[in-house]
């Protein structure tokens, strides 16, 4: 599929600003399971959709997702998306669904997946800590 809208200098450097891997948010919540001493690996290019935290030993996996391209509240913002239509609401509804394909996938192999919205992890860190820290016990994790 071809699109044909043109992009502004402008718009071409905001975005290629934004990251995929690596986020505030995400350096953020592994340096409060690093301060609990949770060992995790980062971005596991051996697991589907490559989790932004994975714990091996636990087999956790856990997604930090951005809530513009990951659809949050995505019924009600697709109707406010104005510019380019044709291009960002299939985008965002392909990832919406890779999501869920990767996640249906780590389940099956016995993973557990805990995805947080990045406004998450910035307002109530405490609460997505206790979430994971939750799941590692109740999958025999012991210090």
């Amino acid at each position: 599929m071809v699109y044909k809208f043109k992009t502004t200098e402008q718009r071409s450097k905001i975005m290629q600003k934004i990251r995929s891997v690596g986020t505030k948010p995400e350096i953020f919540f592994r340096k409060r399971l690093r301060a609990e001493g949770i060992r995790f690996n980062k971005n596991n290019k051996n697991l589907p959709g490559k989790p932004d935290i994975a714990i091996p030993k636990s087999k956790i996996a856990v997604f930090i997702d951005g809530e513009f391209w990951h659809g949050y509240k995505w019924d009600a913002k697709k109707k406010k998306i104005k510019a380019n239509r044709d291009y960002w609401i299939p985008k965002i509804e392909r990832n919406i669904a890779r999501d869920k394909k990767y996640t249906a996938e780590l389940k099956k192999a016995g993973w557990a997946v805990i995805r947080f919205w990045d406004f998450e992890i910035n307002k109530k860190p405490e609460k997505c800590l206790n979430k994971v820290t939750k799941a590692l016990y109740k999958r025999g994790f012991t210090r």
